[in-house]
This record gives structure tokens, sequence and C-alpha cells, in this order.
């Protein structure tokens, strides 16, 4: 796959489209389309469908459906704001943002919730609902759930102090469910699954992922936001498949209660444990947030990834992702992950091979793949919660 100019158009000629998926969630995910659509209008974004929490949970409960609130950020992220006229989509995208105040029925829904919720209720399928809202919006690209049905975040935590026996609870695991109760947990989350274990991924989604020039990964909150995407076999499976350049942009601080105490590459560790199948081919980080970059290389190593260190959040030093800055680190990643050679595949295997093994101390999970007509099948069999 031939490199990028530095105008993020392919050096093939004018005009030559650069394809760009991005997974994730949220804030970070926000961050990460905000950048890319300075490169290039051919963006898609893939987004979690786990909240439970604020006027996407409250909705999610209500009606049964996904919840809105990350793919309603995801549209605000990739509508047109620059060109004024008689197509001027920018009432629409103000219009979504509202948040009604007060304390009625309405209090803290966002607007572009409910008209998401109404969309989706006319037209009966949510990648139809979202194709509707970004004509609506002007959307460069498009946003799509990564599955057309909501799941729920389960995680293994320890260190919640639950136990009668102080001296041993720091090794007990207690299992919490819902995005919002493991995205504040006070303990240290060991592991999180989806339930249901194995969703259908959105078919969409899954040929964004194999067609892309380019597939990012993070920021966002590592354990809710980043992991559910890996959690996901189908989208797993594009995901190892794929020809595209495969950038991971770590998180400029660690998230309280997520996070807490995690360093970047623990961060890495977390991704290597519940997919060690995946590979990268850049690791984005930001120097200031990278106090052993040794470390840090090493660990993106393990990928088969270079490691990026170039400053890439706010100037006011807030632990934000500046867009501009942001955008030229993925230009450069681009670039740098075309020319590089990827690890041989039987060099792979046998990496695959370690850290399953060792995935399987670590998580009392049994994690195995299963050639099939030369490609591999993710599957993970938790034995504790059957």
């Amino acid at each position: 796959m031939s490199a990028l100019n530095g105008n993020g158009s392919h050096p093939d000629g004018p005009g030559s489209p650069f394809r760009a998926t991005a997974l994730g969630g949220g804030h970070g995910l926000h961050a990460t389309l905000r950048a890319l659509r300075r490169l290039t209008d051919d963006v898609t974004a893939v987004v979690t469908v786990g909240d439970d929490g604020g006027s996407s949970g409250r909705i999610r409960r209500e009606l049964d459906i996904l919840p809105l609130g990350d793919l309603r950020m995801a549209l605000d992220a990739l509508a047109e704001r620059d060109h004024p006229g008689p197509t001027d989509t920018s009432a629409w995208r103000r219009l979504f943002e509202h948040r009604f105040g007060g304390s009625g029925a309405l209090a803290g829904h966002a607007v572009g919730n409910l008209v998401l919720a109404g969309l989706l209720d006319v037209l009966g399928e949510p990648v139809a609902a979202l194709d509707e809202a970004c004509r609506l919006l002007g959307v460069r690209g498009r946003v799509l759930p990564m599955s057309p049905m909501p799941v729920d975040l389960e995680a293994d935590v320890t260190g919640l102090g639950l136990s009668s026996s102080r001296a041993t609870d720091d090794d007990i695991a207690h299992r919490i469910r819902g995005q919002v109760a493991v995205a504040t947990t006070p303990g240290q989350v060991r592991q999180v699954r989806l339930v249901p274990r194995r969703p259908k991924a959105c078919a969409e989604a899954v040929e964004a992922i194999r067609t892309a020039d380019v597939v990012t990964l993070g920021p966002g909150s590592w354990f809710t936001s980043v992991m559910p995407h890996l959690l996901v076999p189908e989208l797993f499976t594009a995901l190892t498949e794929t020809e595209a350049r495969r950038i991971l942009v770590l998180n400029l601080a660690p998230q309280p209660g997520e996070t807490a105490g995690f360093s970047p590459e623990q961060h890495l560790d977390a991704l290597a444990e519940h997919a060690p199948r995946l590979r990268l081919d850049v690791v984005i980080a930001d120097p200031e947030a990278t106090p052993e970059p040794d470390r840090l290389r090493r660990g993106a190593e393990a990928f088969g990834a270079t490691t990026l260190f170039t400053p890439v959040g706010e100037p006011d030093g807030a632990p934000r992702h500046d867009a501009v800055a942001l955008a030229g680190a993925l230009r450069e990643a681009a670039g740098s992950a075309a020319s590089r050679e990827r690890v041989p595949d039987d060099e792979w295997d046998a990496r695959v091979e370690t850290w399953g093994r060792a995935a399987r101390r670590r998580l009392g999970a049994d994690v195995f793949f299963t050639p099939t007509d030369g490609t591999y099948r993710h599957d993970e069999e938790d034995l504790r919660w059957p």
C-alpha cells in the first residue's frame, strides 16, 4: 500500500481517495475525527454502543434502542462548519448539541439524542437513521455503530475493599456491570467483557475497516471506549486482516477510576491481554505524557509497531488532544507505517502463542486461534462466567 502525501492524499494522483476508519467513543473519538477531517473527507467513525448513563442511558432503557450520545458526538465532530450558504447546516448542528435544562421529563436530554431516536423509530434501522442524520448535518464521512444492538460492559475489578479479609482483598475479583460503573470504579480493572459475549458486528463497520487505508484506535476511556471494539469477533477479525495502516493513539493522562495509575505501557499491556493477536503499525504518544519512552517503545514493538513521539496535546497543557497537532501526527504515522515491513507471519504466530499462554494465566481464560484457509479466527472462552 502506498504512502500518503503531505496533504493526506495518495501519491497516485490528485484526488486519489484516502479512506480512514476511526474506532472509539466519546471525547477521544471526537478528537480523532476532528483531526482526520483535516486530512480527508472520507472518514468513517465506528462507535461503541455500551453507554448506560445520562441522556443516552435513559433513552436506551425507555425505548430499548442503541445508546445515542457517542454517535451524536461523532456526528458533531464530522459535521460541516466551514461553508455557510444555501445548504448551511450549522443550525442543525447547534440544535443537535442543545441540551434541555430545568427539572422536567426532558431535563438533561440532548436534542440530537431525541432526533436520532425519532429517526431510528421512523426508519427502523440504525445505519439508515445515522445516514439520514449525516445528510441533515452535512457530515463529511459516515458514522456507524460497532454493533446494531446495544451491549453491556462487565468487568472483573480488584481492590474494592469488599472482602471480610482485608489482607487478601486485592486478589479477589468482583464483577462490575455497566459502562458508567466500570468507568468510575475505584478498584483496578483486570478484565472487561461484553454482554452478550459475542455481539453481531455492524456489517458496514466491518467493511469500513477492511477497505480503509488507515484505521485508528484511541484515544479515549481505555476499557469502555477503546477496548470494546476488540471484543466484537467480526470487528476484531477485520482489524487483524485489513491491509490498512493501524494507528493507536495513546491518552495524554490516566483516567481517574478506569485507568488510575496506569503508565502508557500498561495501556498497551491491557490491549495485549484482551487481544493478543492484535497487530499495529504505529503508536502515537506525547513525549510529555511518556516518562519512560524506552519501555513504551519496547511495548509497541511487541505489536509490530513503531512509536511516534510527538506533541499532540492542547497548547495550554490540558490533557486533551489538539486537532491540528493530532492531524499532523496522524499524517506522519500514515506515511511512516506504509514504508515499514510488517512482522513475518511465522514470527507473528509464535508471538501469538506466547501471548495466548500468558493471557490464560492472567485472565483465567482460554484464548485460542483456529486457522481456516490461511486466515485466523479469534475465540475467547471465559471459564469463570460460563
